[in-house]
């Protein structure tokens, strides 16, 4: 299920199609959702045909090439080997996840629906709005709270301890499982979703961090933590393989366990 934030009092119509530039012997189409605010049009369905021995496997190298050579004015966000990882999150195929790591092979059919992810505000065709997102990701404070004198050297962690960050430090903060989530659709704008959830866990189970009590004092909140509802969504888009849902439930457990 894919809930686009579509601008007010407006219908997604069909838009134009880029037919396969020369002979091709493999194509596929990508039916793209196109959306400027500068022009004042409703937002539309624009269709390519790509050449797919003239194209990289991945999906986001169809863009690339669509971009490069069909359409110039298409706008999508990627940052691949620039230290961004997570920029390309895009719903392909009715499904969150990395435009990078998205084969085209993996889709059988002759079309690829692409739009961008669900219930954000759109900024422009395939980016959306992330200011909500990564203000709240601010409000947890991700990062090292302490009250001991700083060591000389540097804060010592037991390997057992570090361990426990595994499949939780991983987040690259694409915003795939929040998107995918209704609860999130819901109460965005108070409930802080499963990505957040997840960092906010990573830094409360960090042996080095003392500041606990007062993270767990933040996400005391009806609508912060507890709108989770484990439906999974989150856990099953999760490019990077990680389960927010069980983050959310440890929070909870030490809720419990300090009440």
């Amino acid at each position: 299920m894919v809930e686009l934030a579509l601008p007010k009092n407006s219908k997604i119509g069909k838009g134009k199609a880029w037919p396969v530039m020369g002979e091709a012997k493999r194509t596929k189409t990508f039916k793209i959702y196109r959306y400027s605010p500068d022009d004042g049009e409703n937002p539309s369905w624009d269709t390519y045909t790509i050449d797919l021995d003239d194209c990289g496997p991945m999906v986001l190298d169809a863009l690339i090439k669509i971009k490069t050579d069909i359409d110039p004015t298409i706008a999508f966000r990627r940052s691949c080997r620039e230290g961004v990882c997570g920029s390309c999150a895009m719903n392909i195929g009715g499904r969150n996840t990395l435009a990078c790591t998205k084969g085209i092979y993996e889709f059988k059919g002759d079309t690829i629906v692409i739009s961008p992810l669900p219930h954000l505000p759109v900024v422009r065709d395939l980016v959306p709005d992330l200011s909500n997102f990564y203000e709240q990701y601010a409000s947890i404070e991700p990062w090292l709270k302490t009250s001991s004198p700083e060591p000389v050297e540097e804060w010592i962690q037991s390997p057992e301890d570090r361990n426990k960050l595994d499949g939780f430090y991983e987040c690259i903060l694409c915003a795939c499982c929040s998107t995918s989530c209704p609860s999130y659709w819901w109460n965005g704008d108070r409930y802080l979703g499963p990505a957040v959830l997840l960092q906010a866990y990573r830094w409360l189970v960090d042996s080095r961090d003392e500041g606990k009590d007062e993270r767990l004092d933040v996400l005391e909140d009806p609508f912060k933590l507890y709108r989770c509802h484990t439906i999974m969504n989150c856990a099953n888009v999760c490019p990077k393989g990680l389960n927010p849902a069980q983050a959310i439930g440890e929070i909870k457990a030490m809720m419990v366990e300090r009440a």
